[in-house]
């Protein structure tokens, strides 16, 4: 079945209706759980899970199972799951997108049903948020269900991780006590979250049956676990089931920008500052063309020759100035992306004398997410800020093949639908439409279109100003940091009371979004819009009163004053209004100035307004300016969709060497015996050195010297003996080359064993282990490192070859794989050159004899050894450099 079946036609419809029947024979249930106790009700945890080992599959268990759930928020937080929030656990434990669950609807509730139905095969199910705020409310608000039902719940923030416990803060004073309970009434349950969330490891959250957290703790955690140097700093446990709240938001919306972990580079500031002094010298349209459409700049010919003036050269290209020159290149390129195309407090913040992104979806901050490839350190230069050092990448993924690792995933969404095409295509979920549970009152005014922004903005005042006289609330959407500070001031000036939430305030989003459905409420917020909060009529759950009147003054009024690029995020700002049947409203206020409409729109309705002279205050209602709004969206849509498919293509070149170097990786990690392994890679390397100096022919000129020099290289022991043999066999008249090859093989393979377990019964297995562990980890992380940086030059290098008619991709594919061949290639030699010259010294705890590398900073050894190298030896030319490299010592320090 595939989206299309679900979008158009009447497949969606059977779909609902082949749910009925389940949903019957869950409501059959409710009259005998409703008379079992709460120590019964847990008890029935433990049935389900010895049926599940008996052999029931859970779709058997399900009715049972939700309506032991139901019975449980009814219990707990005088909560009942309506049926459609039952359609939507079905619809989510099948492995599907339930959507148009709007704001309201109950989504955080529907969750708990195949959260803990599959629970039960005790494997983990994680529930992804967009926020830390929200998985801490989510965690300890559903908390009391699971915990009712004796399932454990944890939950992981950046830098911290709790698990749910009943009896947690319950030794504070009255007055603290007071506190909560007034925070919790004045704006709905949203403050009183802490109280029962006990600080934990983070492996003890992930180990718990349930655990909540954010896309973006998940997926470091998992790049975390493949750069551990003991298993026992893994904190995951794998990758089961994955219930992805507002998952339009974290599949599609952040799927452009990959999880990077990153250590700093030593590439000095200077070059930063310099162009960026360099840059504002240079004319827009004659020495550079922007591309607003592609968020691309071009330098001209004139603008290379003016920069080469100020450099004080005369061919910026020039091969004689070597890497000089591409730094040249890349550092200009970089400067002008971030003077031109990068907006301060509209693509980041400049905060405590750092540059934060900001999120263009949601407009909240994302502190410790820079922009690559010297992106990041442009802007700090262009804001007069510390350059930090540029970052090399030690691990990477994007969320696509992230979330792709899990064997079930679903989602929740009020907005999925308009790209059900990309969610099939992309994660192969389909998109199911959900009825609500009340009917949908809100009223969709027509936009209002003006020919200015001045324009725009006056009309908006004014009609924030009209409704909040009435006493009406209203909500207004700002698409940057930057349009909602300059309205606020204008609201000021008519001294018209109002709140603020952007990112530079976020810490009070979850108490600003919930008070915005009071009498006279007015709220500007950006994107975020309190994303997960329910907005209260009245602003308080206990005051129906307020409530009452908020409805008859029309509920709350929603004003957009700029169309987003993605529909979706329209749809998600309208959907503040009308929750659960409530009364609402909203319109969007456009101008022919907006981004939008300025890159995408068209001239001629420019033209049409000046023809019919309307002033720049006065709206318009035209089809065709609807039309090309909506025209210019799908436009927009389409190109967001190809980029992401674009990452997603390359990244999945990627993802099948990351997942064979962390399967290998995590091998090292667990396994208690690695002289298999070793002893295979070494088998490996003598044969292809034998390879290497054997050829076809008369085998009288085999270099037997040269191999046995290489063999030296290897095993840095005293094997003067094998020279002979080897010299015997190849002089060996009776059996074939081939046959003779092999049998030196045999003699070396034999030599390895015995110096492997002379080692072995030196230093003991255990230790001797542990120092190969270490030794094979940070050789694959050493060329790990490289090799993304390889791949990177090689994406950005196969781009050009599109001009002699190749497909980048194919390129990229066939490079991509002989670079791999490299990287395998060169852990087994270094590993192999490293591991029979191996000296191990006893030393502290945590202590390391040599320079640590950066991903090893990490480690935290318990029985930590030296690995040690003397570069005092008497060292041949054609020996291990003492530096521990792997490369001659003639070819390194010896050069």
């Amino acid at each position: 079945m595939n989206f299309l079946s679900f979008i158009f036609g009447d497949a969606n419809k059977r779909y609902i209706e082949n749910l009925e029947p389940t949903i019957k024979r869950i409501g059959d249930f409710d009259f005998e759980f409703e008379k079992l106790s709460d120590n019964e009700l847990k008890e029935m945890t433990q049935n389900f899970k010895d049926r599940f080992k008996k052999g029931e599959t859970l779709n058997d268990i399900l009715p049972e199972a939700f309506a032991l759930v139901r019975e449980a928020a009814k219990r707990t937080l005088n909560m009942r799951h309506f049926d459609v929030q039952l359609m939507g656990g079905i619809v989510l434990h099948q492995g599907k997108i339930a959507a148009e669950m709007r704001t309201g609807e109950g989504k955080t509730l529907a969750a708990t049903l195949p959260a803990y139905l599959n629970a039960l095969n005790s494997r983990g199910v994680h529930i992804i948020t967009v926020n830390d705020y929200l998985s801490r409310r989510d965690a300890v608000w559903m908390g009391q269900i699971y915990d009712l039902l004796g399932i454990t719940v944890g939950c992981i923030n950046h830098e911290s991780a709790f698990l749910y416990d009943s009896k947690y803060g319950q030794h504070q004073d009255r007055e603290k006590e007071k506190i909560l309970d007034r925070t919790r009434d004045s704006i709905g349950n949203f403050r009183v979250v802490e109280d029962y969330l006990r600080p934990a490891s983070r492996k003890d959250a992930y180990d718990a049956d349930i655990l909540y957290g954010t896309n973006n703790e998940f997926g470091f955690d998992y790049l975390k676990d493949n750069m551990a140097y003991d298993a026992g700093q893994m904190v995951q446990r794998g990758h089961y089931f994955a219930i992805v709240d507002e998952i339009d938001s974290i599949l599609i919306d952040e799927a452009r920008t990959p999880l990077i972990i990153s250590a700093p580079d030593e590439e000095s500031a200077v070059m930063y500052d310099q162009f960026a002094k360099i840059v504002p010298r240079l004319k827009e349209n004659i020495d550079f063309n922007v591309d607003e459409k592609m968020r691309a700049i071009a330098l001209t010919d004139e603008g290379i020759t003016d920069v080469e003036k100020i450099l004080g050269i005369k061919n910026i290209y020039d091969p004689d100035l070597g890497a000089t020159g591409l730094r040249y290149v890349h550092h200009l390129e970089q400067a002008l992306r971030a003077q031109i195309l990068f907006k301060k407090d509209r693509d980041y913040v400049v905060k405590d004398g750092e540059v934060i992104i900001v999120d263009e979806f949601t407009g909240r901050l994302m502190p410790g997410r820079r922009y690559s490839e010297g992106l990041h350190q442009a802007i700090e230069a262009k804001e007069n800020v510390r350059v930090q050092k540029e970052s090399r990448t030690l691990a990477t993924i994007t969320f696509q093949n992230y979330f792709r690792m899990y064997e079930k995933l679903s989602g929740m969404t009020g907005t999925a639908a308009t790209s059900a095409e990309e969610f099939y295509k992309v994660y192969k979920l389909d998109v199911i439409t959900l009825p609500t549970n009340k009917q949908m009152l809100r009223v969709d005014l027509r936009d209002q279109i003006f020919q200015s922004e001045t324009g725009k903005f006056q009309a908006v005042v004014r009609e924030i100003k009209k409704r909040a006289k009435e006493g009406q609330p209203v909500l207004v959407g700002t698409v940057s940091i930057e349009k909602n500070e300059q309205l606020s001031d204008l609201l000021r000036k008519e001294g018209i009371l109002h709140e603020v939430l952007n990112a530079k305030n976020h810490e009070r989003e979850a108490e600003i979004i919930a008070q915005a459905g009071k009498i006279e409420a007015v709220t500007i917020a950006t994107n975020m819009a309190g994303r997960g909060v329910d907005i209260i009529l009245g602003g308080n759950p206990q005051n129906e009163e307020d409530a009452k009147k908020v409805r008859e003054l029309g509920g709350l009024f929603v004003i957009g004053t700029e169309r987003h690029e993605a529909r979706r995020i329209d749809n998600q700002l309208r959907g503040r209004a009308g929750r659960q049947g409530d009364s609402g409203s909203s319109q969007f206020f456009i101008s022919l100035e907006d981004d939008l409409m300025r890159i995408f729109g068209s001239e001629k309705i420019k033209n049409l307004m000046a023809r019919l002279g309307v002033p720049e205050n006065q709206p318009i209602e035209n089809s065709m300016v609807s039309r090309a709004i909506e025209s210019a969206q799908s436009k927009i849509e389409g190109y967001h969709f190809d980029s992401r498919n674009y990452v997603l293509k390359y990244d999945e070149v990627m993802s099948k060497h990351r997942d064979a170097i962390y399967r290998l990786r995590k091998e090292i990690l667990i396994s208690e015996n690695l002289k298999e392994k070793n002893m295979a890679m070494a088998k490996e390397e003598l044969n292809r050195i034998i390879t290497t100096h054997t050829f076809k022919g008369d085998c009288s000129q085999w270099n037997i010297e040269e191999m046995f020099e290489d063999m030296k290289v290897i095993f840095g022991a005293d094997i003067e003996d094998l020279i002979g043999k080897l010299r015997e066999i190849r002089d060996n008249d009776i059996v074939s080359d081939l046959e003779k090859m092999d049998m030196m093989l045999a003699l070396l393979a034999v030599r390895a064993q015995e110096i492997y377990e002379a080692k072995e019964n030196q230093y003991g297995h255990k230790l001797l282990l542990q120092a190969e562990r270490m030794i094979m980890l940070r050789t694959i992380d050493m060329f790990w490192v490289a090799h993304l940086e390889n791949m990177e030059h090689l994406r950005d290098s196969v781009r050009l070859r599109a001009y002699g008619q190749h497909d980048p991709l194919v390129e990229y594919k066939n490079e991509g794989h002989r670079l791999y061949q490299e990287l395998t290639s060169a852990i087994q030699n270094h590993t192999v050159h490293s591991m029979f010259r191996i000296h191990i010294e006893s030393a502290p705890a945590g202590a390391l004899a040599d320079k640590p590398n950066l991903i090893e900073k990490q480690s935290k050894e318990n029985n930590a050894i030296a690995i040690t190298a003397n570069k005092n030896l008497d060292l041949g030319r054609n020996d291990p450099c003492w530096c521990g490299s792997g490369i001659k010592f003639k070819k390194c320090h010896g050069a």
